[in-house]
């Protein structure tokens, strides 16, 4: 059985999960700031925990975003550090198909994952629940206004919705037609999700070298000219 770290720091949430043995354990704190030291701190008090020593571990399943600008470079840089110094693969995981999993009981359930990208756009992504893989995209994950979030050709199943583009934009779920559970607008990535899906990507062979991780932003800039707010 599997043994893997997870973390994020992609959003407000920063969150660390230790599965062992298809168990998994985990510590979220909600600060939206100084995330490298809760990081660090929280690995090490799963790892003690859970008697667990870098050596055992099969790999780091890490968070690359889309997120917030800082928060996804500190993730994965923190999770380089982590490989490297264990020798150790990472499994890339995004901050959108961490949210679908969340919803994804069986196929053939399929998700809308959407989250605030600030500046008027959301992060979104639509997926379907897969047995070998956890879950499969149902195109490429995209940012943009909330008008151009457009779901796949229908299925059997109604699409269910999760994560905080909803609540930052309530008209979306209602245009969408998409199912939202209790709590689903409140929603955020979290590393157990992020540990599932990176164990079931490392005991397939798709681990990798750790400075082949690479950040997921979908957009290049991260602030509004003051002429922009102005005009909003």
């Amino acid at each position: 059985m599997m043994r893997v770290l997870a973390l994020d720091a992609a959003t407000e949430a920063c969150s660390v999960a230790l599965l062992c043995d298809g168990d998994v354990v985990g510590r979220c704190v909600e600060a939206g700031r100084d995330h490298a030291p809760q990081l660090l701190a929280m690995i090490g008090e799963l790892m003690a925990m859970g008697q667990v020593s870098w050596s055992m571990l099969d790999g780091i399943a890490a968070s690359i975003g889309p997120g917030a600008f800082t928060g996804v470079r500190i993730g994965v840089s923190v999770a380089q550090g982590l490989a490297f110094g264990a020798g150790l693969p990472v499994a890339p995981v995004t901050t959108l198909e961490a949210l679908a999993l969340q919803v994804l009981r069986s196929v053939p359930d399929r998700a809308v994952a959407c989250l605030d990208a600030r500046m008027g756009e959301v992060y979104w992504g639509c997926f379907a629940a897969d047995a070998a893989q956890g879950l499969i995209a149902l195109g490429a994950s995209c940012v943009g206004p909330p008008g151009s979030v457009t779901l796949p050709m229908p299925g059997t199943e109604a699409m269910r919705g999760i994560g905080r583009g909803f609540s930052a934009y309530p008209e979306l779920a209602a245009r969408l037609g998409v199912k939202m559970e209790q709590q689903g607008s409140r929603a955020l990535p979290n590393a157990r999700e992020i540990a599932r899906l990176g164990a079931l990507r490392l005991a397939s062979g798709g681990g990798l070298d750790p400075a082949l991780l690479q950040p997921l932003y979908l957009r290049d800039k991260v602030a509004m000219t003051e002429a922009e707010r102005a005009a909003r």
